[in-house]
């Protein structure tokens, strides 16, 4: 097995894990640095996100103002340390995204423009147009090629962390034009690897979005945190659950039953605002999970319209009109044409939640570093704990490159302080990790197939895990993956080949999708509460007294995991209410 030693490897090459390996060149350029991701960088899903990142920027916010926007958003369960890092570091990362050519909107003074976004109570959303995951990733992916010291392996999939001496040391990846696997030692290594949003059948995510990067943290020991906590995002297209940007209720768009009647006033969310002028801290501007839960409401009393697509509410935009939904809203239109054949200059959208976001993920410390040594973990892989319960929308955007610049420097600073690796004990594992791939090969046929499990897996997620759960459903749900998971080794290969083999890939990302989805559904059975985006039909109200705790899953290769608890950090903001009235105080 050919070795590739390096001072720093990144799992992950979207926004988090190139935000990485920029700070590390810019830091020191005589670095080594391995960029590996399972995708050409550009594909990542970064490229995905729609509506912009937030930032204050504007005379009328304020730290202040962000901070208690995002902790109350959350529902107190954000860590608030790593949240005041966070917001005071936002502003600096979006205005070094400018210097190097994102395309941010503009006022007419020439200023950066910004948009409401919600559960924010100020404007302070940078956007460009409804692609700013897009401008955001091109401008990252741009300024990485003047580093020579990045050497990127794309098309490579990593399959196990090497852990020797009590540190993380490296991994091993199989490279997919040939099916070779190969041994990357570092001093340090960083997961950027995203979501795990694919163990839901309906989502917004991308087909790569499948918890491989937390999978291989959470087996190497390292504790996947606050799982349970999954957001439903408001607008996906009813067919394919493609997102529909929060943007488009930012610039004035509406949310209405079969009747026509805006019904989020009926869910604590403000009274009725003039079309086209949405008033921030009301209405279409609640957060995600308040708005997506009103319209599971709203649809369970039968006020839902009747799509060929199932039961859904309508998004009307058509009072904005051609001119501003061409320069805002732009992507929007064209996916409502191309994928509904509607037009939403002239008919109202169908729309449903749809899976978007884990709030959870690989336990971090502030400064991106987990509890395995030598490893660390930026984006939606991780959870530093600045999204609590409920990320509010154009927060993860700015995440991916504040957490994505600090793992970066982190691993800088934790590698330069590390003696070589035993290459022995490193080969010994490389070995070991080759064959459990070369026992996938030399099996027979199996008696379970890869799509199979798979659906069986995201129909029980949807089933029990989803918007609203119960005990009940917990339960069965957590049954039948502990079943998935013991079936999971009757799974053999039919393509024997080595180059681009995408049966063995899948056989590979199910494996991760079923360690992730189960830390998801017995996190969830264990925390009997209402909190944020985790709501207990059988546990209405939110429990500060017992629950006010991250949730922290520990793996174990035949058992569901061992779930414990840690404080959360509560600095300067007690627990109170989430008030989205837009009631005078």
């Amino acid at each position: 097995m050919e070795t590739i030693k390096t001072d720093v490897a990144i799992i992950g090459a979207g926004g988090a894990g190139l935000r990485a390996a920029i700070a590390l060149a810019e830091a020191d350029p005589k670095i080594r640095i391995a960029l590996i991701s399972k995708v050409y960088p550009m594909r990542s899903h970064t490229c995905a996100a729609e509506g912009g990142a937030a930032g204050v920027i504007k005379a009328d916010d304020s730290f202040e103002q962000h901070f208690h926007d995002t902790v109350g958003g959350g529902d107190w369960l954000c860590d608030q340390d790593a949240v005041e890092y966070f917001i005071h570091e936002a502003p600096k990362e979006l205005t070094q995204l400018e210097h190097w050519g994102c395309p941010w909107n503009r006022e007419p003074d020439g200023s950066v423009a910004v948009r409401p976004f919600g559960g924010m109570k100020i404007q302070r959303t940078w956007f460009a147009a409804d692609k700013s995951g897009f401008h955001i990733l091109h401008t990252l992916f741009q300024t990485s090629l003047q580093y020579p010291n990045i050497q990127r392996f794309d098309e490579y999939y990593a399959t196990d962390l090497m852990v020797d001496d009590g540190r993380c040391q490296g991994f091993t990846a199989i490279e997919m034009k040939t099916g070779q696997m190969r041994r990357f030692q570092a001093g340090a290594v960083v997961i950027a690897g995203g979501g795990a949003g694919r163990i839901f059948p309906f989502n917004t995510n991308g087909a790569i979005k499948t918890g491989d990067g937390m999978a291989l943290a959470y087996r190497a020991g390292a504790p996947l945190k606050d799982m349970e906590f999954v957001q439903y995002h408001p607008t996906g297209l009813p067919n394919t659950g493609t997102l529909l940007t929060e943007a488009c209720r930012a610039e004035g768009g509406v949310l209405l039953n079969k009747d026509g009647y805006r019904f989020l006033q009926d869910y604590g969310m403000g009274p009725e605002t003039p079309l086209g002028k949405p008033e921030l801290k009301t209405m279409e501007l609640g957060p995600r999970d308040r708005v997506s839960q009103s319209i599971w409401h709203e649809i369970q009393k039968g006020r839902a319209a009747k799509t060929p697509w199932g039961d859904c509410v309508w998004l009307d935009m058509r009072h904005l009109g051609e001119k501003t939904i061409n320069e805002r809203l732009p992507f929007v239109r064209d996916i409502c044409i191309s994928y509904l054949g509607i037009d939403p200059v002239a008919e109202m959208v169908p729309i449903r939640p749809v899976a978007h976001y884990m709030m959870g993920g690989i336990h971090t410390d502030i400064n991106a570093a987990t509890s395995v040594p030598g490893l660390f973990a930026a984006g939606e892989c991780a959870c530093v704990s600045i999204n609590g319960a409920n990320r509010l929308g154009s927060n993860s955007l700015v995440e991916i490159l504040v957490f994505g610049h600090r793992a970066g420097l982190s691993a800088l600073d934790y590698a330069r302080g590390q003696k070589p690796g035993n290459d022995a004990a490193l080969s010994t594992q490389g070995e070991a990790a080759q064959a459990k791939l070369r026992a996938l090969f030399t099996r027979n046929i199996g008696k379970e197939s890869i799509s199979g499990l798979r659906k069986e897996m995201t129909d029980t997620m949807g089933e029990g895990a989803g918007i609203y759960r119960t005990q009940e459903g917990l339960t069965e749900t957590c049954d039948k993956l502990a079943d998935l998971r013991r079936r999971y080794a009757d799974v053999a290969l039919h393509d024997k080949t080595n180059v681009y083999n995408t049966d063995l890939l899948s056989a590979l990302e199910l494996g991760s999708m079923l360690d992730c989805a189960e830390a998801v559904a017995v996190s969830g059975l264990e925390r009997k509460e209402s909190r944020g985006a985790h709501q207990r039909l059988d546990f209405t109200a939110r429990d500060d007294s017992k629950y006010l705790k991250h949730s922290m899953a520990y793996y174990h290769p035949t058992e569901p995991p061992r779930i414990d608890y840690r404080d959360v950090v509560i600095t300067t903001s007690p627990p109170g209410v989430r008030d989205y009235s837009g009631a005078k105080k």
